[in-house]
């Protein structure tokens, strides 16, 4: 009834496998889980031979780096049963009841549900505090606020999906980038496939140093010039895509591009230290996406 499926890159799975087995264990019904294993290091890769001593579980290993989206492509179609739980290597459950409560949406006619994001207390060094600061903003959010706008808080590291949505929406991504979640959402919107938040979180648990998740947050913003620039039309619920395409018909990205320039390093100061600012985040990302547009 259920096949869940973990991409795997460079990241141990070991107690992410344990948990998720042992309840789906307990919920008595038909289930497979498939791990994929994106060309990781060996040291990675190594830990196929344990996870597949686990019952209906199997660990494939790629020949070559495929990348995010035709790795999930690859899982779905590999995938015996029509409900997908998509779930990132770098999470854990929240709740000892994580799968079943999944479960009980399984005869439901929802196309997808996100269970969220969340963080643990403990606060990170310094050098992780932008990943750890934006979770907690951004991700953390209770389900009666992710679903008054359903399309907009989409996270592909934990969630409940038909096969037949899946494959459909994500074979329509023809190109590789960070931020497609955004994207992912925007299709289930044109779609008009029915989304469904609840509180059934994961914790996060892979938090990337500020400075690399600052790198990932130009590329997602770039993701999002990008598909502004192919299908300008594309329904959506992002809200810096929004602010984007006002500024340009306005022609205030000029404007946003010479801030962007002149306050680049002091923002990036402030994001890469102790207390980094999310207000100040949106920032960089607006007036990098203006600077990037009006270069190419």
């Amino acid at each position: 009834m259920i096949s869940v499926l973990i991409p795997v890159y460079n990241y141990d799975i070991a107690e992410l496998v344990k948990t998720v087995h042992r309840q789906l264990v307990l919920c008595a019904i038909p289930f497979e889980m498939i791990c994929l294993d994106d060309a990781s290091e060996v040291r990675f890769q190594n830990q196929k031979t344990d996870i597949e001593t686990y019952a209906f579980t199997t660990y494939y290993i790629s020949e070559d780096n495929q990348g995010r989206i035709a790795t999930r492509q690859q899982l779905a179609t590999s995938a015996t049963y029509d409900h997908l739980l998509f779930l990132d290597a770098d999470v854990i459950p929240k709740s000892d009841a994580f799968i079943k409560n999944y479960v009980v949406y399984l005869t439901s006619n929802t196309g997808a549900i996100y269970g969220g994001f969340a963080y643990q207390d403990e606060r990170p060094e310094k050098a992780f505090m932008l990943r750890y600061t934006y979770g907690k903003n951004n991700e953390e959010i209770p389900a009666f606020k992710r679903n008054k706008h359903p399309y907009k808080i989409v996270i592909s590291g934990n969630f409940l999906i038909k096969k037949d949505i899946f494959t459909a929406i994500n074979s329509k991504i023809k190109y590789e980038g960070y931020g497609f979640d955004n994207y992912f959402g925007a299709l289930l919107k044109t779609e008009q496939i029915k989304v469904l938040h609840i509180d059934n979180e994961v914790y996060h648990l892979g938090i990337e140093l500020s400075e690399t998740y600052l790198d990932k947050k130009e590329k997602a913003a770039l993701t999002l010039v990008q598909l502004y620039n192919d299908d300008p039309l594309l329904e959506h619920d992002n809200h810096l895509l929004k602010l984007f395409t006002t500024f340009k018909r306005y022609k205030l990205n000029y404007l946003a591009s010479f801030f962007f320039k002149v306050s680049q390093t002091a923002l990036r100061k402030n994001l890469l230290g102790s207390r980094p600012n999310i207000n100040y985040l949106q920032l960089y990302r607006i007036g990098y996406m203006c600077s990037k547009d009006l270069q190419s």
